[in-house]
């Protein structure tokens, strides 16, 4: 059974930086982060590999979060820059059995989720 705990979340005013940590147990997987916005479904942010070779973003991303993953203390981060009000939600890592995965359904594994308010 892998765990998956997020940490590093909270209050950031537009145009600041976060930095979201996963400490997983168990075995290495392909990871990604998702978030959730009130009232609306989770969506797909970042993707990694195992090797952290790969990597994919969403759109709306792109050039302000970068995901990267230290395989030997089984951790994956996500450093958010630029951010804006409307990245505003609760966010979570999750791991996927396979690689190239950007659906939630296609992740088998998540953590509870970590806050992250940005206010303007």
């Amino acid at each position: 059974q892998v765990q998956l705990v997020e940490s590093g979340g909270g209050l950031v005013q537009a145009g600041g930086s976060l930095t979201l940590s996963c400490a997983a147990s168990g075995r290495t997987y392909p990871m990604g982060w998702f978030r959730q916005a009130p009232g609306k479904e989770r969506e797909f942010v970042a993707a990694i590999n195992l090797s952290g070779g790969w990597t994919s973003y969403a759109e709306f991303v792109k050039g302000r979060f970068t995901i990267s993953r230290d395989n030997a203390k089984n951790t994956v981060s996500l450093q958010m820059n630029s951010l804006k009000p409307e990245d505003t939600a609760v966010y979570y890592c999750a791991a996927s059995q396979s690689t190239f995965r950007v659906l939630p359904g296609e992740y088998a594994y998540w953590g509870q989720g970590t806050q992250v308010t940005v206010s303007s």
